[in-house]
């Protein structure tokens, strides 16, 4: 592991997550509270801890305690009723989430896009720009984003719960979520 101000971690040192878009994303459920939230991260050795408030939100952040630096690896938005909104996955020290077959945190942007373009044209689904191009598949219902480690960038990403309309998600999304983008 790089021991620099801009930790990155392999993948052989990142939780692993598999993600079901809308449905589940490592050991979360999307359709849960923050007391479920925080205890299933917990079993994974996640620690919780408050990180913050907005009009009609509540953040949570989650880290391990072997962690490299303060910046969480994990962080939850949740509406203000408590059910799970957001799931945003650091790109230098965040679980490695796959979603059918494609690894998604801690990628050089390119190659994700490339990947996500591939999958596109052979599963015949559309492709998602984000604000800052980055490229996702339209049902994978997350947005890819790219992330200074040092003088590279890695990508991290921001995992919701859409329906149909994916940009209503988006749009809605607490300005906390994009302040890294």
């Amino acid at each position: 592991m790089d021991t620099g101000m801009w930790p990155v971690l392999p993948d052989v040192e990142r939780d692993q997550w598999d993600y079901l878009p809308g449905r589940t994303l490592g050991p979360l459920r999307m359709d849960t509270h923050r007391e479920e939230v925080v205890a299933a991260l917990a079993v994974h050795g996640f620690t919780a801890r408050p990180g913050g408030y907005g009009p009609g939100w509540k953040t949570v952040c989650f880290a391990k305690d072997d962690a490299p630096t303060s910046q969480a690896p994990v962080e939850c938005y949740f509406h203000a009723d408590g059910e799970l909104a957001y799931v945003h996955v650091d790109g230098r020290l965040g679980p490695q989430v796959t979603c059918e077959g494609i690894r998604l945190i801690g990628r050089v942007p390119s190659q994700l896009a490339r990947e996500m373009e591939a999958h596109a044209i052979e599963y015949d689904t559309g492709l998602r720009f984000s604000p800052s191009g980055d490229v996702s598949c339209d049902r994978f219902q997350l947005e890819i984003g790219a992330q200074r480690a040092g003088d590279h960038i890695v990508t991290a990403a921001v995992f919701f719960v859409a329906g149909e309309d994916h940009s209503v998600a988006c749009d809605n999304a607490p300005e906390a979520v994009w302040w890294r983008w």
